[in-house]
């Protein structure tokens, strides 16, 4: 057992920088819901994007250092930098940064730290105040690998649970850990996971990181995982993916299912393709884009589905058409996705197409019930009506312009909910042990952060760090309210008074 660190860590060293359940939800059954086709084997068309390749450049872009008496803290001064910066950068610099505004962004970063975001995804890179060294400046980018190609090859009942992520330059000289933000599809409620963070080599070789609760002082990184995001406080860039192994039966991943038709169909033949998607906010997307190029529209919300690990078949099947006026091209009763493309997560816009034939083109109007579930497991049905030739008034675009933040880049304080004094007094108030146990050890438990506090011991201000990950997990809808209350519970009144003076809380 590792030892603990906790008690002697953290003596101050100078300043700190810094979907529901429908009615439509079938229950778990151990019946069939329909007439089982033994041996039966329907082909299951699947599709993938195209994705920029990661060849990008490694190696940092630097300024020269500052002039003597620069304070880390001078935004007007840094600002001035960045603006000398930007200018001189050539067009050639430029093009060897991600240009595709749908999965990557980047940015000029100095040492007052910023944020960058992909728009509509949840993944986002954190650079705290002081993660970059006084007087250089760093060209960074954050890019979602959309190619299968780039996704590890797992075996057995391990599964890749986020997309794969690269941010960069590799390289590059932290003072600071950075924090990787990536949405994962796992159902973390029960305790049946086994998670890893693995990263690419050189070679395009996966390797470990860390394997959660098996830390060590030496695991270089640590993640705090939410029901929904993974946070990542990494020294290192580079490309990185969350996935996990099952060790029971009862693991389960979040899946969601999205039907699509044509915008507009001429002839006789009608097709619906139903979607098994991760339910990430980058699946869909990667879906949507995918659909808009193909002449797609979104036929309804998408539902949730939880997936079990139990070996079992997606089952997807076609009920009451209106046969006077249409019939179904599929000869079977149902078509099946195999579990394990399912399960390991490395196939992505896995789907189902549902073949139909109308009678004449005076039949414009289509219903159908679409039943979508996991043998011996749950389910759900979608209650379709659609009218051919009439596109839903932006059904589409509306779900692709709605990301959970709209700013791509955002530099300097503009990227943080505490201001710098009053991080830097909480900092001093809370980075040295005391006997009452009021201290960053305290802070980190009252926000949840304390899985494995031997990792904050190890830095020179644990408070700082703490606060770092603070912020990750803010990203959307924060404010300094929760920070407030745990302050608050911690009897640091002292606290409370500086954030009402200085904050916006």
């Amino acid at each position: 057992m590792p030892p603990d660190l906790t008690a002697s860590a953290g003596i101050y060293r100078g300043p700190v920088y810094a979907l529901q359940d429908s009615a439509d939800k079938i229950p778990m059954t151990n019946s069939p819901l329909l007439d089982p086709l033994p041996n039966l084997k329907i082909k299951v068309y699947s599709s993938s994007t195209t994705g920029s390749g990661s060849g990008l450049p490694d190696g940092a872009d630097l300024l020269g250092v500052l002039p003597p008496g620069t304070y880390p803290g001078d935004f007007s001064r840094d600002t001035h930098f960045l603006h000398l910066r930007s200018a001189s950068l050539g067009s050639q610099q430029l093009l060897g940064l991600p240009r595709d505004p749908g999965s990557s962004v980047s940015g000029t970063f100095g040492c007052l730290g910023g944020r960058l975001s992909v728009p509509g995804t949840g993944v986002s890179l954190l650079v705290p105040n002081g993660a970059i060294p006084q007087g250089k400046f760093y060209e960074m980018y954050l890019l979602i690998n959309k190619a299968e190609s780039t996704l590890p090859l797992l075996e057995g009942t391990q599964t890749v649970l986020s997309p794969a992520v690269t941010c960069g330059p590799t390289g590059l000289l932290l003072c600071r850990p950075v924090i990787l933000t990536v949405p994962h599809c796992a159902e973390v409620s029960a305790s049946n996971w086994i998670f890893q963070l693995k990263t690419q080599a050189h070679q395009g070789h996966w390797e470990e990181v860390v394997t959660l609760d098996e830390e060590t002082l030496d695991t270089p990184c640590y993640c705090q995982l939410e029901a929904r995001s993974c946070h990542t406080l990494l020294d290192q860039l580079g490309t990185y993916v969350f996935t996990g192994e099952s060790y029971s039966h009862s693991a389960v991943k979040r899946l969601q299912l999205a039907i699509f038709a044509p915008a507009l169909c001429t002839s006789l033949e009608y097709s619906l393709r139903v979607y098994c998607l991760e339910d990430t906010p980058v699946a869909l997307k990667e879906v949507l884009e995918l659909e808009r190029t193909l002449g797609g529209y979104l036929v309804e919300e998408p539902k949730p589905l939880l997936f079990k690990n139990s070996y079992h078949n997606l089952r997807l099947s076609l009920h009451d058409i209106p046969h006077a006026h249409w019939r179904s091209k599929l000869l079977a009763k149902y078509q099946e996705i195999p579990f394990y493309h399912i399960w390991s997560g490395s196939q992505k816009a896995l789907h189902c197409t549902f073949t139909l034939e109308r009678h004449s083109l005076a039949a414009t109007e289509f219903t159908c019930k679409i039943c979508v579930r996991q043998v011996e497991g749950e389910g759900q049905i979608f209650q379709l009506h659609t009218t051919l030739a009439e596109t839903p008034a932006g059904s589409l675009d509306a779900l692709c312009s709605a990301p959970s933040s709209t700013l791509t880049t955002q530099l300097g304080p503009y990227a943080f909910k505490i201001p710098l004094s009053i991080r830097q007094k909480i900092c001093n108030s809370l980075d040295a042990p005391n006997s009452r146990g009021n201290d960053w050890r305290l802070l980190a438990k009252k926000l949840s952060m304390d899985r494995y506090l031997n990792y904050f011991a190890t830095k020179a201000s644990p408070t700082g760090v703490i606060l770092d990950l603070w912020e990750a997990l803010q990203q959307d809808d924060g404010d300094l309210n929760s920070l407030a209350s745990a302050l608050e519970e911690m009897g640091k009144s002292e606290m409370l008074v500086a954030m009402a003076t200085d904050g916006d809380c």
